[in-house]
């Protein structure tokens, strides 16, 4: 899927665990918009393209928010895919500009979600959540995930310490990030000893939610500066209809194309960017994506993660920067344009030019039901 157009700009408005009402999901949409095109060196008269991913947005929609930015674009596009937003988006966009249906095209996200906020997203999620799983008080995706995790750690012969490696790690990358909520050092003695309250996870393993957003620049080529290009996108929707037992994912039903059109291996990459909103997910990502060599999990968490300080979530993640609702889908994504422009802090620059970002969202019953992944290159 090579494309021509380029990722000129990217912006995170800044995460924040209790933002002010004043700073609601209209002002981190626009906050981020205006941030992303000021990184591209562009203003709001140069796009004619939009699209938008937001939870809390409603009852306004993408042409709500346009006609607030004084934008009249040509193509507009609004996604309600969760964790898989971002790419979902990105892959649109992708497209329409190759079509020529525009030329510049801003993707944003944003959620500002309160104590109330969340609880009736959580019990309101989709019509399955409100009808069968919320009236067993089933808590939330917590409690769906602790299954899936108990599950794998059982399959896979993992030990809490091996799963601890995810946020003990991206807690350090988090601490070189200033826009990241917890950056207070981590330790596994820590992780370890901080009580479980769905087993076998505790706090630690469940992303905070945060208000914040995010965004970024489309153009057609070329870039005045350094921009990062997708080399291949992938996804995959209801992959195994909710009757599998989550050990095996979406991801590895197109792995070896998403590889393939990217003419690039698992080993070539400098970075990866995967949906952490559990560590069993990242995990699973890694897994089905060829990340892990002989599939040695444990060798991988330990000696490649923890020990070797690999590129992986280097925000510090949605366990540590924080899940501002449907931006979280975004995350990723723009902290992997940052690295791979070069427009991260010097501590957390990583020097990348390949990298790997992957989306995941949308629960239903068990487990989410929405797949993409994509390989992105540094140009210039």
């Amino acid at each position: 899927m090579s494309s021509d157009a380029l990722i000129v700009g990217a912006y995170e408005a800044r995460y924040e665990r209790h933002a002010p009402p004043e700073r609601d999901t209209k002002e981190l949409l626009k906050e981020s918009v205006l941030g992303a095109l000021a990184d591209a060196g562009l203003g709001l008269k140069d796009v004619d393209g939009f699209g938008v991913a937001s939870f809390s947005l409603k009852p306004d929609h993408a042409v709500d928010l346009a006609w607030h930015l004084g934008l009249s674009p040509r193509w507009l596009m609004e996604d309600p895919h969760g964790g898989a937003s971002g790419l979902n988006l990105l892959s649109h966009a992708l497209r329409a500009i190759e079509a020529g249906d525009a030329e510049t095209i801003v993707l944003c996200s944003a959620d500002h979600l309160d104590k109330d906020s969340f609880a009736g997203l959580v019990r309101n999620y989709n019509r399955v959540t409100a009808e069968h799983l919320a009236p067993l008080n089933y808590g939330g995706p917590n409690a769906l995930f602790a299954l899936l995790t108990q599950r794998w750690m059982d399959a896979r012969e993992l030990g809490r310490e091996d799963l601890g490696a995810i946020p003990v790690a991206q807690r350090a990358w988090a601490g070189r990030n200033p826009l990241a909520v917890y950056r207070d050092p981590l330790t596994m003695a820590e992780y370890l000893g901080t009580p479980l309250f769905v087993p076998p996870l505790c706090r630690l393993d469940c992303v905070p939610v945060v208000s914040g957003g995010d965004a970024i620049v489309l153009r057609a080529a070329p870039a005045a500066g350094p921009a990062a290009r997708v080399r291949a996108l992938r996804s995959l929707f209801n992959a195994d209809q909710q009757e599998g037992d989550g050990l095996t994912t979406g991801f590895a039903a197109f792995a070896d194309d998403l590889w393939s059109a990217a003419g690039a291996r698992p080993e070539d990459l400098d970075a990866a960017y995967l949906y952490d909103d559990y560590p069993v997910m990242v995990l699973a990502q890694a897994l089905d994506l060829g990340l892990v060599p002989d599939a040695d999990l444990k060798r991988w968490l330990g000696a490649t993660v923890l020990e070797g300080s690999w590129p992986l979530n280097t925000s510090g993640g949605q366990l540590s920067a924080g899940q501002a609702g449907a931006a979280g889908g975004m995350h990723g994504l723009v902290e992997a344009v940052r690295q791979l422009r070069g427009t991260v802090e010097d501590e957390r620059a990583t020097g990348a030019e390949l990298a790997l970002v992957a989306g995941y969202g949308m629960v239903l019953y068990r487990h989410g039901a929405s797949h993409n992944a994509a390989i992105l290159e540094r140009i210039g």
